[in-house]
């Protein structure tokens, strides 16, 4: 799914107006209808709901829902906010609709006024500013705000939580409606998707207002959601005559004394990408539990507690570096000579983006057709410190293109940004994931499928994605507190079987 800036929503708005000959008012009355729709599933109508409403067209669309549900028989009571000098002409038509109802359903909250408390029965709608924003809250509305956050009501937000920027992180003194649930308007928006900002909104339902499909395809944005159907299309059937040596050999270059749980759990992740072969490139320290815990794996020796050496045969198709294999003075100087004559696609993890970091001529050497997996910490000290989330993934992305490969930045929603410069959001996945080891897990399924032929940008895409449904399916089981790493590698099969159904 496209994720739009505001300008492009305003846009697709009027495009839609224009190609389908209807009003502005129309298309606030196809949201509101949508909105009230979905609040009906859930709330009954002795539900009473209280409505801020701004003077925008944010404010119109609170309005036209407020008289959609008092004709089901809600109990409404509207509060403009009367935070500029002059409405929308569609605020003006809304709320004249209502006063022509009954005009005691509505108030006018002048500044530097503020409202009492509610009944915690109410439910709050908050239609009082939209994607249009353009400058951070503050003097009398953000002390309304603020106020309204500490109210323990329900609250739900019409499109975006008022003060929310859309495309932007969010100030430090930037004052913002934190809500319970948004119903956003046919796309998510940036501001959904980074920690400083998807707080504020609660749960995200999209709402299909009908806005034009020939827009929507016909607009480029660098902002998507990776879609499982879109995913479900990599998946092909495998040949009934394959065998091994046809389905890509990948070499995981991984471990120290001490750590060789992540080149185990990187190891075992390959093995359920669909790769013929593996095989660890491990220290002697890690030999005897590597062979004991992953039997399907081939193994190289290469140093006593660390690697000091990365062998690659010629029946290598990618490899996997990093996970647990620490920076010391010898593995540091075979990593130099690995990337100064390594042209396979690899995929670079843990120690191995330290070294990376540490020694930054050698990002000029990365093979092309690569894959990074950072985490925020790895990537700041690859590309420098970020001031926040999304300053964090524009440097990413300019990092892609720079250096011809794809970047993973790990967290909530990962980023994967493309060497052309497009980023995609992964949506699955959750908080128990955020253990030690599943990045260990994750490197290992995207080298698993970079060794059997995927490009760089489908193994990053497919891998996080089905990384994700893995670690979903885990948390069905066994709860977000309790599952581990280990716990993702045994719900990849379940995980590939979910996809290839979608």
């Amino acid at each position: 799914m496209k994720i739009f800036s505001a300008p492009q929503i305003k846009a697709c708005d009027a495009y839609t107006i224009h190609a389908e000959g209807i009003s502005s008012s129309d298309l606030v009355e196809r949201a509101a209808n949508a909105c009230a729709t979905h609040i009906r599933q859930y709330f009954s109508t002795d539900t009473p709901f209280v409505f801020l409403c701004g003077m925008g067209n944010n404010g119109a669309d609170g309005l036209a829902l407020a008289r959609i549900l008092m004709q089901y028989g809600y109990g409404i009571k509207v509060f403009v906010i009367q935070h500029r000098d002059q409405g929308t002409p569609e605020y003006k038509s809304n709320l004249n609709q209502i006063l022509k109802v009954n005009a005691a359903l509505v108030d006018y909250v002048a500044p530097e006024s503020f409202l009492a408390d509610f009944h915690p029965q109410v439910v709050i709608i908050d239609a009082i500013l939209g994607v249009g924003l353009s400058r951070p809250i503050q003097g009398w509305l953000a002390d309304f705000f603020a106020h309204i956050n500490q109210l323990p009501n329900f609250k739900i937000a019409i499109d975006v939580p008022s003060g929310l920027p859309a495309d932007n992180a969010l100030p430090a003194d930037h004052a913002v409606m934190r809500v319970n649930e948004t119903l956003s308007f046919q796309f998510l928006k940036r501001g959904f998707l980074h920690a400083e900002t998807a707080g504020y909104a609660g749960l995200i339902t999209l709402l299909d207002i009908g806005l034009h499909p020939t827009f929507i395809e016909a607009t480029h944005t660098h902002y998507s959601t990776i879609e499982s159907p879109d995913m479900a299309r990599l998946i092909t059937p495998r040949d009934p005559f394959t065998y091994k040596n046809r389905k890509g050999h990948l070499f995981v270059a991984a471990g120290s004394k001490g750590k060789t749980g992540a080149l185990i759990l990187s190891s075992k992740a390959a093995l359920r990408s669909g790769a013929g072969l593996v095989t660890g490139i491990i220290p002697e320290a890690c030999y005897h539990a590597y062979q004991s815990s992953v039997p399907e794996a081939m193994c190289i020796v290469a140093g006593d507690d660390t690697l000091n050496d990365f062998p690659l045969p010629e029946t290598a198709t990618a490899c996997v570096l990093g996970m647990g294999m620490g920076t010391d003075a010898a593995t540091a100087e075979a990593f130099a000579q690995f990337m100064a004559t390594c042209e396979l696609p690899c995929v670079f993890d843990a120690d191995a983006l330290n070294l990376l970091a540490a020694h930054p001529d050698l990002l000029h050497k990365i093979p092309e057709r690569s894959v990074l997996t950072p985490h925020v910490g790895e990537c700041d000290r690859l590309f420098g410190v970020s001031q926040n989330s999304m300053q964090r993934v524009e440097h990413v992305r300019m990092q892609a293109m720079r250096y011809k490969v794809c970047i993973v930045l790990k967290g909530r929603y990962t980023v994967i940004a493309t060497p052309e410069g497009d980023c995609f959001y992964n949506t699955t996945g959750n908080a128990g994931m955020a253990k030690a080891g599943s990045g260990d897990v994750l490197s290992g399924l995207i080298g698993g499928l970079l060794a059997k032929g995927h490009t760089a940008v489908e193994a990053a895409l497919l891998g996080v994605h089905l990384h994700g449904i893995a670690g979903d399916i885990a948390a069905g089981f066994m709860g977000q507190e309790a599952m581990n790493a280990g716990d993702l590698v045994l719900q990849l099969p379940a995980a590939w079987q979910k996809l290839a159904k979608m």
